[in-house]
């Protein structure tokens, strides 16, 4: 299964967009994953400050 933000606790920061090596995570005010692009890696849920990143 893709990573899934947790809007509420993500501040924007884009520290997982950053991370992200396939760049499947855009980030408007908050961060978006494309579950298509999503190789399920974790990286992100990794990177995040917030732990506003999980796996489902």
């Amino acid at each position: 299964m893709p990573a899934y933000v947790n809007r509420k606790d993500c501040a924007g920061c884009e520290a997982c967009a950053e991370a992200c090596p396939v760049k499947a995570i855009v980030v408007n005010e908050k961060a978006k994953v494309d579950a298509e692009l999503c190789t399920e890696c974790g990286v992100c849920v990794d990177t995040c400050p917030n732990e506003a990143i999980a796996m489902k």
